[in-house]
């Protein structure tokens, strides 16, 4: 172990009436020393100290957090800030291996220690010099650089091969896109062509809701009296469908009119319990899942007040209305579940509309931004029922969304595996990266 003192010296060196000569440059926390514009005219450049080749200039007030920089090469010189500190190496130590050490979490820490002042820290030269580290000799030193370096190297050039994985989330929207409006399945329908229209099953849907409707208005349910009202007023009144194409064989339908019921929750926050029924909140609903293992607890008396309109069951969807608009997620088998607010229960005529489908179909982007249009709150979104019971959804028949679940599925398992591996790279990299470091400067920290 070396006081760091007994191997860099401090150099001040104000430019006087030569500033004019040199560029100005500032410290960045990421990119060490960079170019910066001209000081005002107001500013006493004079003042300003030189950096030369290999000398290395920090911020006092923000090298805890790694604003510290080397001019490693001619663009890097110049002229700094008089309140920055500015040092060379002498012979002995590497300029690039007290650089990897100074921005390490090791010499990070170390500066932490040395650091003055109660509320605002800072280094001081004179707080750095006491800094202590073990210092190879000069071929060690040499040695670790270069393994640095090279994994540095590889983690950007990770970073920049898979520079596309921020588009991933594009890219798992633009499957959904091609998926609901044929794109996905154009070889499918070409290979199939004698497919009954969904135009069929559409009728079928709505044979299902009226005859639900029917026999739950003579039980007296009056969710069933709301719905049939609402049926006769969208029949009365139309929504004018999108003008987007769809394929032959695809129709589209608001979703009042693909799904056997839509149903609002109880739009009351409930009470609490330690552990009883799962209560899905729009918390719970993300990336077209439902987190039933997450959720909050509700007794049985909670459950069958909040689900008084309709109780849930499995292979329904639930929706969220607001905070966020527009998450769905398909209840789990065998999972009894209770209805939180700002959330709707999207039930499907299962015979005809696969609820895999509809979610697809939902999550879509083109749904979203159709969402969006009836969207109220300036500062949070949200919609009403009747909003999305009239947003339209595309239906293909039922053979062919069957085979687009399929294609998406396996399109999106590429992209999970995507995300895996470029996620395993980059861990890697990181791990080997830090037992290099933990190898050269470790030492420091004892």
């Amino acid at each position: 172990m070396a006081r760091l003192g007994d191997y860099i010296s401090e150099e001040c060196h104000p430019v006087g009436a030569e500033s004019d000569k040199f560029s100005l440059v500032g410290v960045s926390n990421e990119h060490g020393l960079v170019s910066s514009p001209r000081a005002s005219a107001a500013d006493d450049l004079s003042r300003y100290q030189r950096v030369k080749r290999n000398w290395f200039a920090y911020n006092p007030m923000r090298v805890n957090v790694g604003s510290i920089g080397l001019a490693d090469d001619d663009s890097k010189t110049g002229i700094t800030s008089p309140d920055y500190a500015v040092f060379s190496c002498r012979d002995g130590l590497d300029p690039r291996f007290l650089l990897h050490f100074l921005k390490s979490d090791y010499g990070l820490e170390a500066i932490a220690r040395n650091c003055s002042g109660a509320v605002r820290k800072r280094l001081y030269y004179s707080g750095l010099a006491e800094i202590e580290l073990a210092i190879p000799d000069i071929k060690r030193q040499q040695e670790l650089i270069t393994r640095i370096e090279h994994i540095q190297q590889a983690i950007r050039f990770i970073h920049d091969q898979n520079s596309d994985s921020q588009d991933l989330p594009h890219l798992k929207q633009a499957i959904l896109q091609e998926a609901i409006s044929g794109k996905l399945t154009a070889d499918w329908r070409a290979a199939h062509p004698d497919v009954e229209s969904a135009r069929h099953q559409l009728k079928e849907v709505r044979s299902c809701q009226d005859a639900w409707i029917t026999a739950e208005v003579a039980n007296e349910n009056r969710e069933a009296t709301t719905i049939c009202r609402k049926r006769r007023k969208i029949d009365q009144t139309p929504p004018k469908k999108p003008d987007a194409h769809l394929p032959e064989t695809w129709e589209w339908a608001t979703l009042f009119d693909a799904a056997l019921l839509v149903i609002d929750c109880y739009n009351k926050t409930p009470p609490y319990v330690a552990s009883g029924i799962p209560l899905i909140r729009t918390t719970n609903v993300r990336n077209g899942r439902i987190d039933v293992p997450g959720a909050k607890r509700v007794s049985e008396k909670t459950y069958k007040t909040w689900s008084a309109r309709c109780v849930p069951q499995p292979g329904d969807l639930i929706f969220t209305r607001e905070a966020p608009v527009g998450e769905v997620g398909i209840i789990p088998k065998e999972e009894t579940v209770c209805l939180g607010q700002r959330t709707m229960l999207i039930r499907p005529a299962h015979k005809h509309i696969r609820n895999d489908y509809l979610l697809l179909a939902i999550r879509a982007p083109e749904f979203l931004e159709r969402a969006a249009a009836f969207r109220r709150g300036a500062m949070v979104g949200h919609l009403r029922v009747g909003d999305v019971e009239r947003a339209f959804v595309p239906v293909p028949p039922l053979a062919e969304q069957a085979a687009i679940v399929e294609r998406v599925e396996l399109l999106m398992e590429h992209c999970r595996a995507l995300e895996s591996e470029i996620a395993h790279t980059r861990t890697h990299a990181a791990h080997l990266l830090q037992a290099v470091l933990k190898e050269a400067f470790a030492p420091a920290a004892s």
